[in-house]
């Protein structure tokens, strides 16, 4: 199965001229699953079905990043696609995803830094036969408000603004607010929003399952039990 976040990186790692080390990153890690070998979690990965895509629009280094949670969409989501985002310049490929008539993008972004208030949506709407297609930002919230505003490629597209009553699970990053949830997590949310709710619960799931050995791993404990 092809993995967009993989090849994102190996594209990222190509153009580097040293080598990327996460902070406090010392031990060897799979090189699929970001998890050191003795928690290694890759037998574990649920296959699930999607009527939604997800494009990651995806900030210099966060492909590389052990942490990074669009990783863990790209395991779950059979169609999730992955780009660097540049200041400068779209990639063509992406340009070309969100001009693929078989979807409808939507860029997802709090409302409340959205100008015009009409291009605000907070449900999915009826698509006439089109597939969801959620664009994430995936990058720290300084990084994201970046991004949105100088993607004028991204301008003409609804801007899905979530709204969820539960507080953020993630616990690889630090956040100041208990209401920044991390890529994967906004990535469930679309993917109920748009009735897929078997794939949100598969990822929801993953992500707990990879913080769970991840932080078990990084503290010198023992593998959590699989079942």
């Amino acid at each position: 199965m092809s993995h967009a976040v993989f090849h994102l990186r190996a594209e990222r790692l190509a153009r580097s001229t040293r080598p990327f080390i996460a902070r406090g990153s010392k031990s060897a890690r799979c090189p699929r699953c970001r998890v050191i070998p003795s928690h290694c979690i890759c037998a574990l990965r649920p296959w699930v079905q999607a009527q939604a895509a997800v494009c990651l629009l995806m900030h210099d280094v966060e492909a590389l990043k052990p942490t990074n949670t669009g990783w863990l969409i790209a395991d779950v989501v059979p169609d999730t696609f992955a780009f660097g985002w540049q200041r400068t310049e779209a990639d063509p490929r992406l340009l070309a995803l969100l001009a693929d008539p078989a979807y409808q993008p939507y860029l997802v972004f709090p409302g409340e830094f959205v100008e015009p208030k009409s291009r605000v949506l907070s449900q999915v709407e009826p698509l006439n036969g089109k597939r969801p297609l959620f664009v994430l930002l995936d990058a720290t919230w300084t990084e994201a408000r970046k991004m949105f505003r100088k993607s004028p490629y991204l301008d003409g597209f609804p801007v899905l603004s979530l709204a969820p009553e539960e507080i953020s699970r993630y616990r690889l990053r630090r956040s100041r607010r208990d209401d920044h949830f991390c890529t994967a997590e906004v990535a469930a949310m679309c993917l109920a929003l748009a009735g897929d709710e078997p794939a949100a619960q598969a990822l929801d799931g993953w992500l707990d399952r990879f913080s769970t050995h991840y932080l078990a791993a990084k503290r010198n404990l023992p593998r959590p039990g699989d079942g």
